[in-house]
């Protein structure tokens, strides 16, 4: 009798392991919606894990999963978030796991971390968006500085947007831009707002006619009858790439290895066009209402730098624009 509850003992301790082993931890920025679909089409193609995901803004998960790391308890075996500056201050505390995904031979070498710590998923791009009613159109970010422009332009702020901070860093360290054009939008009454949302509805409402924005959410407004158009400008734009990453302490790293291989796959990235974004999968079609992947210029980005300079940046800026 004791052997057989024994038994029994070491068949219910295997089968919850597997149970848990066949959990996944995901934390992510992505929209609620864009999040449901991800898991749903991963659990899909792996439907021996079961996904539990936390989403929220990538600066309120960072804090979330600090407070979890210092108390011992890190939760998430991945991360998906909007920006590898974050990335690289894990990389850099030796709290990324590397992996080198089969898949990344299909990207752009500049799209992920060389040694596999982090992969990015789409390529998200900041522009510049204008209400179709306004007098001019905008094709260049030094559109933004001229007189006709002046006290008609929102942008989001640094301090709160990953987008606007990765913007900031690619044109503070452009020698053709550099930080006084910073201080030239200020002079010209650019508007700084929390977040894109704010910039969105500014353009559209005609509050402030002009704005620099993220790609997705004036395509998507125009596709359902804003009054919004989004241009590309002639010297690049910049980009958000929401990396994948694994965590160091990640409790399923094998399964956390299946979402980033998911991710990168044709088919994560067919996911990825049918959401409405630009895949970062060389050779995939663009959205509707984007121009082609060969038409669209990126403005340089380092990361690594961006990450050493950020709090100097975030001063810098405060001082300009008041906080």
């Amino acid at each position: 009798m004791k052997v057989a509850v024994n038994l029994i003992k070491v068949a219910l301790f295997a089968l919850s392991g597997a149970a848990a082993a066949d959990t996944l931890v995901l934390y992510t920025s992505q929209p609620a919606t864009d999040a449901q679909m991800t898991v749903d089409a991963f659990q899909k193609a792996n439907p021996d894990t079961k996904v539990e995901w936390v989403r929220d803004g990538t600066t309120k998960l960072m804090t979330k999963l600090r407070a979890e790391m210092s108390a011992g308890v890190s939760k998430p075996d991945v991360l998906l978030i909007a920006d590898s500056v974050t990335l690289e201050q894990l990389k850099k505390e030796d709290k990324l796991l590397a992996y080198k995904a089969p898949e990344s031979a299909q990207y752009d070498p500049a799209l992920f971390d060389k040694e596999g710590y982090y992969h990015g998923t789409k390529l998200i791009t900041s522009g510049i968006a204008y209400n179709t009613r306004a007098k001019q159109k905008p094709e260049s970010w030094k559109d933004l500085v001229k007189p006709e422009y002046k006290n008609q332009i929102s942008m989001p702020s640094p301090l709160y947007s990953g987008a606007a901070m990765i913007h900031l860093s690619a044109l503070t360290r452009n020698p053709d831009f550099g930080w006084k054009y910073y201080e030239d939008l200020k002079a010209n009454g650019v508007a700084s707002q929390k977040g894109n949302g704010g910039v969105l509805t500014d353009i559209t409402s005609g509050g402030k006619p002009y704005g620099i924005l993220v790609d997705y959410m004036a395509i998507r407004a125009k596709a359902k009858g804003a009054p919004i158009d989004f241009v590309f400008p002639a010297e690049g734009v910049s980009l958000v790439t929401e990396p994948v990453a694994i965590l160091k302490s990640a409790k399923n790293p094998d399964a956390a290895k299946k979402f980033v291989d998911f991710l990168l796959s044709q088919q994560g990235q067919a996911l990825v066009l049918q959401q409405g974004y630009i895949p970062a999968r060389n050779g995939m079609k663009n959205p509707p209402g984007f121009p082609e992947r060969d038409q669209i210029r990126l403005l340089p980005f380092d990361a690594a730098a961006a990450l050493q300079n950020a709090e100097a940046d975030k001063e810098k800026f405060s001082t300009i624009y008041g906080g």
